[in-house]
């Protein structure tokens, strides 16, 4: 309402002031609309910023050849929040369930904050009201990306990165500044008091040339107006021009620009530290799946082995009070039976630390109900059978263990290549595809770049300093001590004209000869942490692709040893009972299939874990915006990122 009527008393105090003389004050008064309606809100200028940062990320995501819808809006209404309502957990304060459930401070300048259309999120609860929610490994993927603090404020470096561009920018953009003042004076120094009215505006336009050349106009309009001695009024009006050229120091595109040039380079190097930093927490979301899914693996082994030696320390009693088994053995049968509660209970509570401390990566709150899919396991178990299937080794080791000639020199066999997984790649391909495709050594590179630019211009600050200044004046204005003569008017053949040449000769550069000197010291060590980083990325792919050769061969002795255990459990069971074996036996085979089974499923998710690792650390594991990734396939270049 006060803005309302602001703009109409202006209004109306321009339209009378143009029906008379009084023209400098109509254009006073013009430029006070102007800026009492040019004025944005402060909502409009937050929105207007994320327009601006969003469109600047969009445009250097082609820097990673893809193009996807970007901005740091979040929504509330996440399974976070959504977890501690209806699951009726505790928390400290409005804060745990967002923004948007604060009470707006005083003089708070935003009415709707957050956005109101920002407040849907598609996995909500996965499951009905009250139900347990149970994630599978690409909804876990999913909640990580939308619930993660690091994982959004990762998005907002990015779009800070995207601001400071755009500031960058605008220093070579035409810059509008306006200046409206209103004075009003009494004079009583003199003979008579004199009393008046000063109204001035001004008008500003300023331009940056990327050659250097700063070129600036200003129009500016006063009105004096006395309300004594018969009420005498002047205007006047002034016009500046001025023009800076850079001749020497200072001059040339690639010096003046190189802050837009960096700042242009910072918003990509953001965006290839975000990329990194999703494949990353991808593959550490899937690792900790897995590994709690292990650990639950381990419950179910352990449960089972319980039960089992519960039922063998019930075999061992009957048979002790018939008289076939001696007393000790019961005892032994007895212990094993505690040790085997011992391990089941400690299982189960190590599973639970394990699952808290994997919904603290999803930023899940810790107390929250939630499953995992079981499944996954199943789905995992295909690379034991495929290997074990496809696998000739063992059959040929067990046909040759009774033949063989203890007499003769052992010879050892070596892992092979054969029935290799799909990733199980030569090195020198996997260390190509790196080079190709790691973000991080693309900004280690581009660093190089930057510092040899920096030496350039640092070296162009020892130069001297030759500037030509020009500025022309016209008009002038009016005050009450002039209120009483004629108005000024704007001719330029009237004007001032002036020229500058100005010389600052090299005699003092002791800190830009240090600077300079330093530059080359950030330029060599930027070459030598690429160099280190290449060799890092080297070790990796070594590493992972060992891990991966490593867990096969773990994973074809398991599967063996799991079969085994199986055989030796039954068999010595009925021997048991023949009388043909003591408890030991059963109690230590029980022992061996409890172990390798979960050395089994610990190998299939080393496997798995190496994998997805490798395609990390080759750079070649897609993420898209929702946190769910495409794996890449060795063969299908579609698939290397160019």
């Amino acid at each position: 309402m006060k803005t309302w009527l602001n703009n109409f008393v202006l209004k109306t105090f321009a339209a009378r002031a143009l029906q008379g003389r009084f023209v400098a004050l109509a254009v006073v008064l013009c430029l006070m609309l102007f800026t009492q309606t040019g004025c944005k809100s402060s909502t409009e200028y937050r929105q207007q910023a994320d327009r601006v940062g969003n469109q600047i990320v969009q445009e250097k995501m082609e820097a990673i050849g893809r193009t996807e819808q970007f901005s740091i809006e979040r929504s509330s209404d996440i399974l976070r929040r959504r977890l501690l309502i209806e699951q009726n957990l505790p928390y400290a304060g409005l804060s745990s369930l967002g923004a948007d459930q604060l009470e707006p401070i005083e003089h708070w300048p935003e009415k709707d904050y957050p956005s109101p259309e920002a407040i849907l999120d598609p996995i909500l609860l996965l499951g009905e009201a009250n139900d347990l929610p149970q994630l599978t490994l690409l909804e876990a993927l999913q909640v990580g990306a939308r619930n993660s603090f690091e994982y959004q404020t990762r998005k907002e470096d990015i779009f800070k990165t995207a601001l400071d561009l755009d500031l960058e920018r605008n220093e070579f953009r035409n810059i509008f500044s306006s200046q409206v003042e209103s004075l009003a004076k009494t004079d009583m120094s003199g003979s008579r008091t004199v009393s008046g009215l000063e109204q001035s505006g001004s008008m500003n336009v300023s331009r940056k040339l990327e050659s250097g050349i700063e070129v600036s106009a200003d129009l500016a309009v006063s009105l004096a107006n006395l309300l004594t001695l018969n009420n005498a009024s002047a205007y006047g009006v002034s016009g500046d021009a001025t023009i800076s050229v850079p001749l020497l120091r200072g001059s040339g595109r690639h010096i003046v620009t190189e802050p837009l040039t960096q700042a242009e380079r910072n918003v990509v190097y953001a965006i290839y530290q975000f990329e990194r930093f999703r494949r990353t927490f991808a593959v550490s979301i899937g690792s900790e799946y897995l590994s709690v899914l292990r650990q639950l693996d381990e419950v179910k082994n352990n449960e089972e082995n319980y039960r089992g030696l519960i039922l063998s320390a019930g075999r061992a009693r009957r048979l002790s009070d018939a008289g076939r088994l001696p007393e000790v053995q019961v005892d032994q049968a007895v212990q094993d039976e505690l040790r085997a509660r011992n391990r089941w209970i400690n299982a189960v509570e190590t599973y639970k630390r394990r699952l808290d401390s994997f919904k603290k990566l999803l930023q899940l709150p810790p107390d929250a109900r939630i499953e995992l899919d079981r499944l996954e396991l199943e789905r995992l178990a295909v690379y034991s059978d495929e290997f074990t299937e496809k696998s000739e080794r063992e059959e040929k080791s067990e046909a040759q263990v009774s033949s063989v000639n203890v007499d003769a020199q052992i010879v050892l066999e070596q892992p092979d290549m054969k029935n290799v997984g799909p990733l199980e790649i030569a090195e020198k391909t996997a260390l190509a595809l790196a080079f190709e495709n790691r973000f991080d050594l693309k900004i280690a590179e581009g660093k190089i770049y930057d510092a040899q630019r920096a030496i350039v211009v640092l070296a162009d600050s020892l130069r001297a300093e030759l500037t030509l200044l020009g500025r022309a004046g016209f008009g002038g204005s009016r005050s009450i001590s002039s209120a009483s003569s004629d108005d000024i008017k704007l001719r330029t053949d009237k004007g001032i004209y002036s020229a500058l040449l100005s010389l600052d000769l090299p005699i003092e550069r002791t800190a830009e000869r240090n600077a300079y000197r330093k530059g080359f010291i950030t330029f060599e060590r930027n070459v030598r942490d690429f160099q280190s980083l290449e060799d890092d990325i080297k070790i990796s792919i070594r590493d992972k692709l060992r891990d991966l050769l490593e867990s096969r061969e773990s994973l074809l002795i398991q599967a063996r040893s799991v079969k085994l255990a199986e055989k030796r459990v039954k068999s010595t069971n009925l021997f048991l009972e023949a009388g043909r074996a003591a408890i030991r036996d059963v109690l230590e085979a029980q022992e061996s299939l409890l172990s390798a089974q979960n050395s089994l499923t610990a190998a299939i998710i080393s496997y798995r874990v190496a994998e997805l690792e490798l395609q990390r650390d080759m750079g070649v594991l897609e993420i898209n915006e929702n946190g769910l990734w495409q794996e890449y396939l060795p063969g299908e270049k579609e698939n290397v990122k160019k």
